[in-house]
């Protein structure tokens, strides 16, 4: 008895001073908890305020979409690497710098971080479009075709004009037609037609990598939903800098629209929108974009000792420098860093499918339906409810001369019944 109050006094007397158990009775020791670093403050320019309509909310972030590429890409702040100088302050609110060729990224500001794309999203319906499209094709402008907002870039391509798809891509990448984006998206959309061929640019996006990037229209005019990343982006200019149609198009000062004889309308000449190509050396092309929810959005890309590197900014205001002169800033940049930098990756198309398959083999995306044939009348009257003029004008002839046929006859008719009354 005297030993058992002895022992409990010593238990009493031990926890009230704090005197350590022994470690065979102590609780396992928590883990320790490592707090992340706090993201690196992106150099930004000072930018004017400006009125815009309010932000769309970005889908909830996916932590897997957020290291595509490596690891050091998942965050909101600054990148870049160990040692490498400051890169010049910009107003984007987001950006990357990567090379071409071997993909590697040698910085970026909130790469991972959803954006607006404005008419960069151009560059994913060429990335979609271009291998399925046949660039001597003459084809047919139609009424919803110019189904865009107004005041919104436009080439100046008419109801009824016939072009060849070279010169729709013309349009497109020099003067951003947002009609032009329609047209090529519905030619490569098959049986659904516009909404066709936005569903094969979102396949596109997901099958290069791009897992932040959403279409919601195929010229970039903004739609619910409609995001992207700058990583995003610059994946999508990798694959369009790999098709030799696109870096010539890209890199076109000029070209001349035809004249449409059938609609009694003229020829006229456009230029390239993309500055870069006349004032940067080594310039290889890209996409200007705008919108007033987007701001500035730029993909540029240039050449410089052998190197090829891109650059992509989202966010951007124009003042005190331009979108493209901000992009002309960050590839100084970057080709002034050693050829071994790298924060990161950019994935090759179809390497994340490929993960995700059972079999280890990418998904092929799922082809465009051919068009509905509907027989030479049905495709004549489809034309003309289009707006076709080459069709209107002279099935409108042939109606004329078969409707004064009747009337003709008609009229003799009527005039050999009177005579036959006089006579009797």
């Amino acid at each position: 008895m005297r030993a058992r109050v002895l022992a409990a006094a010593t238990a009493g007397v031990l926890l009230g001073t704090g005197t350590a158990v022994p470690a065979a009775h102590a609780a396992p020791p928590a883990p320790a908890r490592h707090a992340a670093p706090a993201p690196v403050p992106c150099p930004r320019a000072p930018a004017p305020k400006v009125s815009r309509p309010p932000r769309p909310v970005p889908p909830k972030a996916v932590p897997a979409d957020r290291v595509v590429g490596g690891a050091r890409l998942d965050t909101p702040g600054l990148v870049t690497p160990d040692g490498a100088p400051a890169p010049p302050a910009v107003t984007a609110t987001s950006w990357l710098v990567a090379d071409l060729d071997t993909g590697a990224v040698l910085g970026a500001c909130g790469p991972h971080e959803y954006g607006t794309p404005a008419s960069t999203q151009k560059l994913l319906l060429a990335a979609t479009m271009l291998p399925r499209l046949d660039p001597k094709q003459v084809v047919t402008v139609t009424r919803g075709d110019l189904n865009i907002a107004r005041g919104s870039s436009a080439v100046g391509l008419l109801v009824g004009g016939r072009y060849t798809v070279e010169t729709v891509w013309l349009g497109l990448l020099l003067n951003s037609g947002n009609e032009a984006a329609n047209l090529l998206a519905r030619l490569g959309g098959g049986a659904d037609g516009v909404a066709g061929g936005v569903r094969a640019m979102n396949e596109e996006a997901q099958r290069l990598g791009a897992r932040q990037t959403h279409a919601v229209t195929p010229s970039g005019l903004d739609g619910k939903g409609q995001f992207t990343s700058a990583y995003d982006l610059a994946l999508i200019g990798r694959a369009c800098f790999a098709n030799p149609l696109f870096r010539r198009y890209t890199l076109t000062e000029r070209t001349q629209i035809p004249a449409q004889p059938a609609l009694k309308k003229g020829g006229f000449q456009i230029q390239n929108e993309n500055q870069l190509i006349y004032r940067y050396p080594g310039a290889l092309g890209g996409k200007t974009g705008f919108t007033e929810l987007a701001r500035h959005s730029y993909v540029g890309a240039a050449q410089r000792g052998g190197r090829r590197l891109v650059v992509t900014l989202l966010g951007a205001e124009a003042r005190p420098v331009r979108g493209w002169q901000q992009g002309a800033q960050l590839l100084d940049w970057g080709f002034a860093l050693p050829r071994d930098a790298s924060v990161g990756r950019l994935v090759e198309p179809g390497e994340l499918a490929a993960e995700a398959a059972p079999s280890g083999s990418p998904t092929a995306p799922t082809p465009a339906s051919p068009p509905e044939w509907r027989g030479p009348a049905g495709t004549a009257l489809r034309r003309m409810a289009d707006g076709d003029w080459s069709v209107i004008v002279p099935v409108s002839g042939l109606l004329a001369l078969t409707v004064g046929g009747l009337v003709a006859a008609l009229a003799a008719r009527r005039r050999s019944r009177r005579s036959g009354r006089r006579r009797a």
